[in-house]
């Protein structure tokens, strides 16, 4: 419904460039999915139709891996954001596609572990 799925041009228009030089090129519409089950048949939607998908998160890449340059549907993932798992004998957390680093470190603050910058994998 209408505050999962924006066709905004405004909201379009931010998801559809990062912190790259190239220019906007927007996706048609915007979704926000919340759990695994809505990407998994927002995707096997876009496959069926032959609609391009773009995973979006925070737009500070710079690659211009979140430009549409063929249209479709931009899948913004910030609001799956739950921290599902933390393992301090192992030093592994599993987390959801839209936790960031402030995030995350606010959540490991006080066991001792964070996570940093430039920090692959």
């Amino acid at each position: 419904g209408a505050p999962n799925v924006s066709t905004a041009t405004a909201v379009r228009e931010q998801h559809g460039h990062d912190e790259s030089m190239h220019p906007c090129a927007p996706p048609d519409v915007v979704v926000w999915p919340q759990a695994v089950g809505q990407v998994q048949e927002l995707a096997a939607l876009c496959h069926r139709c032959r609609v391009p998908m773009v995973p979006f998160g925070t737009g500070t890449g710079l690659e211009g891996g979140v430009n549409a340059v063929q249209g479709g549907v931009c899948f913004d993932l910030s609001r799956m954001d739950g921290i599902t798992e933390l393992s301090l004998e192992d030093f592994s957390v599993t987390v959801e596609p839209g936790v960031t680093r402030k995030a995350l470190n606010k959540h490991l603050r006080g066991t001792g572990l964070w996570f940093p910058v430039g920090t692959v994998g």
